[in-house]
């Protein structure tokens, strides 16, 4: 077995995989909704979204699958990388590329690996949402363009994690060297440069391309608007 060779831009693919900052976090609803709905459409028993860093393949939502992780030089994945197109495997003992890895041979016993590459804006691949059965099989015409939909919808929510956390980083370093922004400790109001102070949400829509609407907490309608929670507990129980 050869594990994939590196792909020629792999420097740049590194440093933009390292901007998400994403290896290592919590599982998260958004990324998990799509490991599930890849799995049920597919009809296989595990699903990835798997991240390849240097020397591993890190998974940040999985579904069927106990690891958090595995070497990068058994990685299916770090082969589809290397392409822009989907990788399918319908048979991997039977394939030349992988049938003597260990991931065929042993657990979880690999036979369909259908890898769908997450490409951001700039061409790297930073990994795969991939489906992974231990049957021989194929995939649809129409589970392959859902499949090819699903990983989009991740690279998205990874393109939009790396702009808050660019926006935030800007936010943090726009008024002071160190990194500091002077907030009233009891209005939360924000101390501008010029000695200014206004509403929070008035100064990130100065320096930022954020906007707001408002609303109120439970908290804050239970201390300041009690009897609009006593009307609403009212009204449930008349008409339970």
């Amino acid at each position: 077995m050869k594990a994939a060779p590196k792909p020629i831009n792999e420097a740049a693919r590194l440093r933009s995989l390292s901007e998400y900052r994403i290896l290592g976090t919590k599982p998260e609803k958004a990324f998990d909704n799509i490991t599930k709905m890849a799995s049920e459409i597919c009809q296989t028993p595990i699903a990835l979204i798997s991240l390849v860093d240097d020397k591993r393949q890190w998974f940040k939502s999985k579904v069927g699958l106990e690891a958090n992780e595995t070497e990068r030089d058994v990685s299916f994945c770090a082969h589809t990388i290397l392409d822009s197109k989907p990788m399918v495997v319908e048979d991997a003992l039977f394939h030349e590329k992988f049938r003597d890895n260990p991931l065929v041979q042993e657990e979880p016993h690999i036979r369909l690996y259908a890898g769908f590459p997450l490409q951001t804006d700039i061409n790297h691949r930073i990994g795969t949402l991939c489906v992974i059965d231990r049957i021989p099989k194929s995939l649809t015409n129409s589970q392959y363009k859902v499949m090819q939909g699903l990983a989009e919808q991740a690279t998205t929510l990874l393109e939009l994690r790396r702009r808050s956390l660019a926006l935030m980083d800007q936010f943090c370093q726009m008024h002071h060297a160190q990194g500091l922004i002077t907030t009233c400790s009891y209005c939360k109001s924000v101390r501008d440069r010029e000695g200014a102070w206004q509403p929070i949400e008035h100064f990130l829509m100065q320096h930022s391309t954020l906007s707001f609407s408002h609303g109120i907490c439970p908290d804050c309608m239970n201390a300041h608007f009690p009897e609009v929670q006593t009307s609403r507990a009212g009204s449930s129980n008349h008409h339970g």
